[in-house]
């Protein structure tokens, strides 16, 4: 049990909520009574400034594959430091990287590198409107695809305006979101092929693509059903409309993305997370002819796109370096791992009675303070008291020196083994039973 102290943090908490909105950049870091603040992180623990260390099953929201500070990583890093961090110019790792990750999937013929997960998605949705002329895109209730406008729609959809299973409402999730946004959303309940299908004929010829997360984060990191993303793959093809995968965070799943494990064939798929070595980063692949409306020199030049630091030479020696590294062999450790970490939180819920449950698949899982686990996010979307006893359990496994996702999730990284699920389970049994 890790004793608080928490000075060092106390005070730098409030020397920040001087100067940003609640304290920090990110709402993710935001906690009561104050923020947990990094002194420093080595493979798979971190330790805070009041001294805690934890073992650390969050990596930066599921980004960090090979933990923190790998020593290939950072020599790959260090080495390019010494020769510039970015500039007008493009480099050969730019290249060497795109090849790389060209010939992990055959369906990634061309790949743009961007500079975040939502960058990524935002580019897909653009060129698909650009290659289909259509308007509209459709999405999972509840799937988290990032910031843009149309992308963040419904995923925080509530009851009170979530609207019927058969015709699920667009919701804002920001205020002042325009009306206009929202007619262009199509909203379809997650792991529910006939009503989703129902839905998507009745705005068939203004869709311009489907954007599937097929284990989609908030909405409880549920695995979608076989027959889902089938439906939804054929579905786009017959109508015309471009199916987009989202593998900012299943990246991980498989040497290729979750899509494979799905015989999944998408027109785009968006990028982000481990691909960038613990550095910002995104990428959008696809069909070659698809990928080609950014081309400025071809003839069908209908996306104009590019960022000051898209391709980066830091983030790209950085991300090539990890994505060599994470090898069949290592995909095959870290989904081992996390399968005995369901298998062992399972037999403790089991053990302890405790109204909870575990989803998840690959490299990550989630808990849920409900008895039976969701399968989409009306029902992974956690109530008053669900979210008090979550609140609770994620402080106590801080306290018992595990670091969690906020929502109860966890993400493994390569340098973990079997002695770290023990202490994980150890510790979620500990925490159920504090539970009030």
């Amino acid at each position: 049990m890790i004793e608080p102290a928490a000075n060092a943090s106390r005070s730098l908490y409030k020397r920040a909520l001087r100067v940003m909105p609640g304290g920090a950049s990110r709402n993710s870091a935001i906690r009561k009574p104050h923020p947990l603040y990094a002194a420093h992180a080595s493979g798979c623990r971190i330790t805070d400034v009041d001294g805690a260390e934890r073992i650390d099953f969050a990596n930066n929201m599921a980004s960090l594959i090979h933990g923190h500070a790998h020593p290939a990583i950072v020599a790959a890093v260090t080495a390019q430091l010494a020769k510039g961090t970015a500039s007008t110019l493009t480099t050969e790792a730019e290249v060497r990287y795109a090849e790389y990750l060209c010939s992990r999937n055959t369906n990634f013929e061309k790949v743009r590198f961007v500079n975040s997960g939502t960058e990524a998605v935002m580019g897909a949705v653009k060129a698909a409107r650009s290659f289909t002329g259509r308007p509209k895109i459709a999405k999972s209730e509840g799937a988290y695809h990032g910031l843009y406008d149309y992308a963040e729609v419904s995923q925080t959809a509530a009851p009170d305006n979530w609207g019927d299973m058969d015709s699920p409402a667009s919701v804002p999730v920001a205020h002042g979101t325009p009306p206009s946004v929202l007619d262009d959303v199509v909203i379809i309940p997650y792991n529910d092929p006939e009503r989703a299908l129902a839905i998507l004929d009745r705005h068939a010829d203004q869709i311009a693509c489907v954007l599937l997360d097929v284990m989609p984060h908030w909405a409880g990191l549920c695995p979608s059903t076989p027959r889902y993303a089938a439906a939804l793959q054929e579905w786009t093809a017959d109508s015309g409309a471009l199916l987009v995968v989202d593998e900012v965070i299943t990246l991980r799943t498989a040497y290729g993305g979750a899509q494979q494990n799905y015989n999944l064939a998408p027109d785009i798929t968006a990028m982000g997370k481990i691909i960038g070595g613990g550095f910002p980063v995104g990428a959008i692949a696809g069909r070659a002819e698809i990928m080609e409306l950014m081309n400025p020199l071809g003839d069908q030049y209908l996306l104009p796109y590019s960022g000051t630091f898209s391709a980066n030479p830091i983030t790209m020696n950085a991300g090539l370096t990890a994505m060599e590294l994470y090898d069949h062999t290592q995909i095959e450790h870290v989904n081992r791992l996390a399968k005995l970490a369901i298998e062992g939180i399972n037999d403790v819920i089991g053990s302890r009675g405790t109204p909870a449950s575990v989803t998840g698949a690959g490299s990550m899982f989630r808990i849920h303070m409900r008895p039976d686990a969701p399968t989409n996010y009306r029902e992974s979307r956690p109530t008053p008291v669900a979210a008090k006893r979550l609140k609770h359990f994620h402080d106590s496994m801080l306290d018992c020196g595990i670091l969690l996702i906020y929502s109860g999730a966890g993400a493994i990284s390569t340098p973990m083994s079997e002695a770290e699920i023990e202490q994980l389970v150890a510790a979620v049994d500990k925490s159920l039973v504090a539970l009030p």
